[in-house]
């Protein structure tokens, strides 16, 4: 049990959103899981959780998300498994301001998941290090040790497997396509490429940037199709992760305003701009600051 006091104040800490700025499928172990090369880079619009830390030793998740128990909710999992883990008998009220949409291809639940392990660690004053951060919140989800991180990344392997990276940081119009995609139909089709040729990042940073589940996506769902098309006319623009957000990027906020502006009605879009440090290094920097002063 930590012996230190939990800081009880009300804190606010961002859960950035992620793009996928390419993503190749490399292989399959025997297990089913496979094996892939992506290249993970944050954007500034992020979830907001606002975390008071208690002495209760419950954890509390507010608003209810439909459809999800508490059990399942990967906030309550992270939180929960960081008492487990640390013997801490803290507990916390954790409130959801929910940004980013579900079920997109833009890591909200990994990223909620990460940000929860991170603030809670500096909050209940356990001093775990980052790494083991990370390996709890591997356990989690394969995206949530890249959040806990907290830099740009390529990663191999599953996506456990991670060095920083400096993509450019450009302008992104993303657009959620009404419809939903399950990750597992994506990775389970049969006609999903899982033999892309393993690159070197030096390699695959000089070449056209591609996902190999887009072709899946787009034959499956026509909505993802026609609005993927659409973009194309105008920018460079891809799948991030199995979908079904797509994006297109650009060197101004600018250009990307402008296309944005143009969106059908019944569309649903956003603008950000791609950022190699996370939203929430920004807020744990701003933290340790003010808990010195």
């Amino acid at each position: 049990m930590s012996e230190l006091s939990p800081y009880l104040g009300s804190t606010v800490w961002p859960a950035p959103a992620k793009l996928n700025l390419f993503l190749y499928i490399t292989g399959q172990k025997e297990n089913g899981y496979h094996e892939l090369q992506t290249l993970f880079q944050f954007l500034d619009r992020c979830d907001q959780l606002t975390i008071t830390a208690n002495t209760s030793g419950k954890v509390t998740i507010l608003p209810a998300i439909e459809g999800v128990s508490t059990e399942q909710n990967l906030i309550w999992k992270a939180a929960t498994l960081l008492q487990q883990h640390s013997d801490c008998q803290f507990g916390a009220d954790i409130e959801l301001d929910k940004i980013l949409p579900m079920g997109g291809g833009l890591g909200g639940g990994s990223s909620d998941a990460a940000t929860t392990l991170v603030a809670l660690n500096l909050l209940w004053g356990l001093n775990l290090s980052v790494d083991t951060l990370a390996s709890l919140g591997l356990t989690l989800g394969a995206d949530v040790p890249v959040f806990v991180r907290q830099t740009a990344a390529f990663a191999e392997g599953i996506g456990e497997k991670t060095v920083p990276a400096q993509p450019e940081e450009k302008w992104y119009l993303v657009i959620k396509p009404k419809v939903s995609i399950s990750t597992v139909d994506i990775f389970t089709h049969p006609q999903l490429t899982r033999n892309t040729p393993k690159r070197s990042l030096q390699q695959l940073l000089n070449e056209k940037y591609e996902n190999d589940c887009e072709k899946i996506v787009r034959s499956i769902h026509p909505e993802v199709d026609h609005l993927l098309s659409w973009l194309l006319e105008y920018a460079p623009s891809r799948l991030t992760g199995t979908g079904a957000c797509i994006f297109a990027e650009f060197s101004s906020k600018q250009a990307a305003t402008e296309l944005f502006q143009s969106l059908p009605d019944h569309v649903d879009g956003f603008i950000a701009q791609g950022v190699n440090t996370s939203p929430l290094q920004l807020a744990v920097k701003r933290y340790i600051n003010q808990s010195n002063n």
